[in-house]
């Protein structure tokens, strides 16, 4: 019986993307694990890992993929590269009907290729069984601390991306002298776990919520924020999370007590559309809204945090919002504007790390249902396209990869 051949694809994207899917050290592994594997890799000059350090581990390279059964990037393939009839596993950014990549989900069909994404890859009960998000929340709250820092010109930290591993960002931890000021991190998933592994380490203290609101401390403090703890239904007095993320639309914020009190926020938390925003643009005017730091490190444009005007950039990773025009102005460039970090490739800053973590991932997660037909449904409720066609599931996205057409006879038109 032939292998189940894997090709792991050269990042084609425009701005590159270091990262990998598979490490050297992970191929073997996956390759001890599962007999019925072969792995094979395309070179790159862009990724983090040398070709190099792939041949030392006899990881044969590849230029030509079109003999794989199955391809496997991190960022969306360039509709170009894309080869007909094959399966491929990446994040397609298509679920939400992103207006940049209905041209991609279009190519997908018509080039019959099975489309598995690895954000869909779930539990039966919906949890997530690949992510970055770790290595976002770890990046983005040590960004937060590098921008309070530079803000109030209190100490100046390498950035992460200079650091070639986690190792060496961990050493610039000691720089960080704070003052007594709160911190307020929001979310329960591995984003905020990544957060709040970075502040442990910095020897942050960690307070419960009713503290954080009510008492004075002589030293830096952060606290966890739930969506309960800053989301209310007016109508029903108990919480009730299941009932919040089923009906978001229903609730109100109630964020404004911790407005008064925190002086850097870090956005971890997933964000319906639906639900509320932490805040008002017009809140930022009252003179008790005391955050002037503001790392959204989920990055939503115009989002859960509406200040968050525009992403950011790994080598330009802060804007200043003026609370008094509205206006974005460059970083620092006045004490009285908050200053935001929304960089939205986080986990690209430290990517020998992020990849070494997800590869982990895919190994326990993900590739033992290659070989077990699939009994638990993974890949099933992953695949987005199969066939030329989309599955049920994502059937809704026909409108989307649609307008992808008409947006071509427009064009011919004009």
């Amino acid at each position: 019986m032939s292998k189940l051949k894997v090709g792991i694809i050269k990042e084609g994207k425009v701005p590159v993307d270091k990262r990998v899917p598979l490490t050297p050290k992970k191929c073997v592994e996956a390759l001890q694990e599962f007999p019925g594997m072969e792995i094979v890799v395309q070179p790159s000059d862009i990724r983090c890992f040398k070709d190099a350090e792939y041949k030392e581990l006899n990881i044969p390279l590849q230029d030509d993929l079109s003999d794989c059964d199955i391809l496997m990037g991190v960022k969306e393939v360039p509709i170009e590269q894309l080869i007909p009839n094959k399966t491929y596993f990446f994040f397609s950014h298509t679920i939400k009907k992103q207006p940049h990549n209905a041209k991609l989900l279009r190519a997908i069909l018509d080039k019959n290729i099975t489309l598995i994404d690895y954000e869909t890859l779930t539990t039966s009960e919906g949890q997530r069984l690949v992510a970055f998000g770790r290595y976002a929340g770890i990046v983005g709250a040590y960004n937060g601390m590098l921008t309070y820092g530079k803000k109030h010109r209190l100490f100046d930290l390498k950035p992460a991306y200079l650091c070639h591993e986690m190792e060496d960002m961990q050493e610039e931890y000691f720089k960080v002298k704070l003052p007594p000021i709160k911190i307020a991190v929001t979310g329960g998933g591995r984003v905020a776990g990544g957060a709040m592994e970075v502040l442990d380490k910095m020897g942050i203290r960690r307070v419960s919520v009713f503290d954080y609101l009510y008492k004075q401390f002589t030293e830096p403090v952060y606290a966890q924020l739930h969506s309960g703890d800053y989301n209310r239904r007016p109508d029903v007095e108990v919480w009730d999370s299941p009932d919040f993320y089923a009906h978001p639309e229903l609730y109100e914020s109630t964020f404004g007590k911790f407005t008064k009190v925190t002086d850097l926020l870090m956005a971890c938390a997933y964000w319906d559309p639906k639900a509320p925003k932490l805040f008002k643009e017009e809140d930022t005017r009252q003179p008790d809204f005391k955050i002037d730091t503001i790392a959204d490190i989920t990055c939503d444009v115009d989002g859960s945090i509406p200040t968050t005007k525009r992403a950011t950039t790994i080598s330009e990773p802060a804007y200043d919002y003026n609370p008094e025009t509205g206006e974005l102005e460059p970083a620092y460039s006045n004490k009285s504007n908050i200053t935001i970090m929304a960089v939205d490739n986080l986990p690209c800053e430290l990517p020998r790390n992020a990849s070494r973590d997800f590869g982990r991932h895919l190994i326990d997660n993900v590739f033992p249902h290659l070989f077990n037909r699939d009994k638990e449904g993974v890949l099933e409720r992953g695949t987005i396209a199969k066939a030329g066609k989309l599955t049920e599931k994502y059937s809704y996205l026909k409108d989307y990869a649609d307008s992808a057409v008409a947006g071509k006879e427009k064009e011919r038109a004009i």
